[in-house]
């Protein structure tokens, strides 16, 4: 009998902002919903800034850290996105822009082949931008005089750029139509709020990127995720999602880690594996955590179409900084900036695309991006050449004083030179430009972690025309351009990482339809940034909701199918002899390890080999085979070896431990002079789910030098379940192969596993050499032609008999 585990209408991954929009029109619908967020709760108060919190403000749980910063590092970019509930609206800059209409393209050609295609425009999205819009409440920065507003929008002007202040999701006066004012406490709507803490309006601190301790921020827990609180949805923290697997009347068993809960100490959480079914899922972690969580779980979602993990884009994100500004204001001073006074972002321009009427090339946005008002100091106290001359001539004159006899008790001039003038912070400005950058990128997971290759040589010209642009804003104010450093090496830092997942007309161009669905996987849904199938431009997020927006609508639409809880099967007890202990003095042991590649679907070897080199999806193993008695193992017609170690596909999620294996060398066939080699593996993928390798090595003297190729490749199959030894298992492809493939040993891993050989006991060199003999003789008796019989008849009288 199977356990019944608890059963939803749908479970949410992640709580950003396609999955804090689905959540709430879910509940609202009367669905019963489970949010699945792998980080923690955020209340107003709670965001780190001391030295110590910032230390553990990141998220990385296998060292114990589950902060809020998740920083990746790719091959040519390195992306920063939020672990926290409510996702990227944490850590966002607030802007709510729409992506602008002529830039939903189709057929627009991409440098490796394919195209960019929207299978949506703007019209389908106008009212679910409405709606988004209606909850997030955003608006202009209702303080224009902001000197960093004022800046930027100087420079637009003198270049004869358009600027614009964008709508922005937060909080600056205290109740709908009041005048803005700082740090009042804002009025709470009916749906009340998720964490029960005050919320005061913007203080105007710079602080948005590292988390609003003010709770002026719209975040998406302040308002989508309160909602739906509120309608009875149900919303788990620390609960990291790793499994998703089909249930055979439909829906899905979802598998996740809970992390112990808010109270429990890092360091200290516990971690308990569970599970739970649902009749719609819907998969909103964010462009790496929903890709990365397709890719492992491709196994157990084979009709997933083979887009997954193309179409990548980073929305074209680059940040550059204007320093030491010196233009002067109309009235003959220095400019004052002042970056880190306001909200991080308040004014952007707009450089057309080609796509549009008057422009050319690709278009992009350029804003000010300000920064928290305690990093100035950092920047002034990090300038240690000019520091340490200023403290010197302090001291000096302090001492010249003390010298002279001079009495001089007042020093309030000397310690303000001591603090500097903070010039260079307060006439810096840094420029964050996105827009729409080539998206052929492609995801993949790698030694088990998720992999980017993605390059800006393809966008070249896009980025050259919006440094360009950045230069000339810097120019105007009278600054020095600095690039981020990582630009010398072309490598960019991105915060809107897209695509992965993408939306598509059909299942050879998509993962998901125009409705976000799997065209695969039923009641599979992607309602994040990773189903956008090509750059948005402007910020992405209002865009990602209203197509969340979109989604759920349409799945209220449809007939409901309502199925009862599922009981999750229980994986039959398979019965097999146990693991024989190796006899003291008679045992033998060697490494062996074989790579190649495998191919879902495939039921040939060979086909499943090639197809999985052109695809590059690899499978190895490294396998301690051990012999616990020498003597039984060439003695019987078997020859049963324990095979230990793990396999390492990332197919199925990375490095997996064998949880039991036989290696049966050698062993007689039906065809004469035919011997076999056969390897049976039972392993568990990333979700859980067991699998069985079995593969072969057909020994046998065909024409040519075939020793080697036949002792060294390896035909493998991949099945669900631990299929156990005996004719009814696999031997005979009875038991139908989920992938096929090919495993060889390289030379070079052969001359080490030489080297691996050991015995046991006293005399360790006789079980190695009783092995060798049956070695030797194995491979004699198959390759070399049989002695002829001895002739007795007809022999000459007195020989020997």
């Amino acid at each position: 009998m199977g356990a019944q585990v608890e059963h939803v209408d749908a479970v949410v991954v992640g709580s950003g902002f396609g999955a804090s929009v689905s959540a709430y029109r879910l509940a609202e619908a009367g669905r019963s919903v489970v949010v699945l967020e792998r980080g923690r709760a955020y209340p107003p108060g709670s965001f780190a800034r001391n030295p110590y919190e910032m230390s553990r403000a990141f998220w990385e749980p296998k060292d114990e850290l589950f902060g809020l910063f998740d920083i990746r590092s790719f091959r040519k970019l390195e992306g920063i996105v939020s672990a926290g509930l409510g996702g990227g609206s944490l850590i966002y800059a607030n802007v709510l822009l729409r992506k602008d209409e002529r830039w939903f393209v189709h057929d627009s050609p991409l440098p490796g082949g394919g195209y960019e295609n929207w299978p949506i425009g703007r019209s389908d999205l106008d009212r679910h931008y409405d709606a988004v819009e209606a909850m997030m409440t955003p608006s202009p920065n209702p303080y224009p005089d902001l000197p960093k507003s004022k800046a930027l929008r100087d420079a637009a002007v003198s270049l004869g750029m358009p600027s614009f202040a964008p709508p922005l999701a937060v909080t600056f006066a205290p109740r709908p139509g009041a005048a803005p004012q700082p740090k009042q406490m804002i009025e709470e709507p009916a749906y009340g709020n998720i964490h029960g803490a005050t919320r005061l309006t913007c203080r105007l601190c710079g602080e948005c990127d590292i988390g609003c301790n003010e709770g002026s921020k719209n975040t998406l827990d302040h308002n989508y995720l309160s909602a739906a609180a509120a309608k009875g949805a149900d919303i788990r923290t620390l609960a990291e999602v790793y499994g998703i697997v089909p249930l055979p009347g439909g829906g899905y068993e979802v598998r996740y880690r809970q992390y112990g809960t808010e109270a429990e100490a890092d360091g200290k959480r516990s971690r308990t594996e569970t599970r739970i079914t649902c009749d719609q899922l819907l998969l909103g972690a964010g462009t790496f955590g929903t890709t990365a969580l397709l890719l492992r779980n491709r196994a157990n979602l084979p009709a997933l179409g083979r887009a997954l993990g193309s179409r990548f884009s980073g929305n074209g994100d680059l940040i550059t900084f204007c320093m030491d500004a010196t233009s002067t204001s109309e009235a003959g001073q220095i400019r004052f900036i002042d970056p880190t006074y306001g909200p991080v972002i308040t004014t952007a321009i707009r450089q057309p695309d080609g796509v549009d009427e008057a422009g050319r090339g690709r278009g992009y946005y350029v804003q000010e991006a300000g920064f928290p008002e305690f990093a100035n100091w950092l920047i002034e106290t990090s300038q240690v050449t000019s520091s340490l001359k200023t403290a010197a001539a302090v001291v000096r004159q302090m001492v010249g004083n003390r010298l002279s006899g001079r009495n001089e008790s007042t020093i309030s001039a000397e310690v303000a030179k001591l603090v500097g003038q903070g010039r260079l912070t307060s006439s810096s400005l840094p420029l964050l430009g996105m827009g729409r950058d080539t998206p052929d990128g492609r995801m993949t997971i790698r030694d088990g972690e998720l992999d980017i290759e993605w390059t800006t040589a393809t966008s070249a010209a896009y980025f050259d025309a919006m440094r360009s642009t950045m230069k000339e804003i810097t120019e105007t104010l009278g600054g020095t351009f600095r690039d981020n450093p990582l630009w010398w090496t072309k490598r960019v830092i991105t915060v809107h990482p897209l695509g992965g997942s993408p939306m598509g007309r059909h299942v050879h161009e998509g993962v998901v339809d125009n409705w976000n669905e799997s065209f695969g996987h039923p009641d599979l849904f992607v309602v994040d940034g990773s189903a956008v199938p090509g750059p948005v431009g402007p910020n992405p997020s209002l865009t990602i909701a209203a197509m969340a927006d979109r989604a759920i609508e349409h799945i209220l639409e449809k007939p409901r199918t309502k199925r009862r809880a599922p009981a999750v099967p229980a994986e039959p007890e398979v019965e097999v002899a146990p693991v024989v202990d190796p006899v003291p003095g008679r045992s033998m042991e060697f490494t062996e390890k074989m790579k190649g590649y495998i191919a879902l679907g495939a039921a040939d070897s060979m086909t499943g080999w090639r197809t999985g080199r052109r695809l590059s999806q690899r499978f190895m193993f490294k396998l301690t085979i051990t012999a616990p008695d020498v003597e039984r193992f060439v003695s019987t017609e078997d020859h049963t070896a324990v095979a230990e170690g793990y396999v390492a596909c990332d197919l199925l999620g990375g490095e997996l431990p064998v949880q039991r294996g036989w290696a049966n060398l050698f062993v007689d066939t039906d065809q004469a002079r035919t011997r076999e080699m056969r390897y049976r593996l039972w392993f568990s993928d990333i979700s859980g789910t067991p699998y069985t390798m079995y593969g072969f090595k057909t020994v046998r003297d065909d024409p040519g030098l075939d020793i080697w190729s036949d002792t060294s490749t390896l035909y493998i199959r991949i099945m669900k379940g631990h299929v156990p030894p005996g004719e009814n298992g696999a031997d005979d492809g009875t038991v139908q192969a989920i992938a096929a493939g090919m495993l060889r040993i390289l030379p070079q891993d052969f001359a080490r596993q030489l080297t691996t050989f050991r015995g046991a006991g006293r005399g360790p060199l006789a079980s190695i050499g009783r092995f060798g003999m049956f070695f030797g003789k194995s491979v004699a008796d198959a390759y070399l032609p049989p002695a002829p019989p001895h002739e007795t008849a007809g022999a000459p009288e007195g020989a020997a008999r």
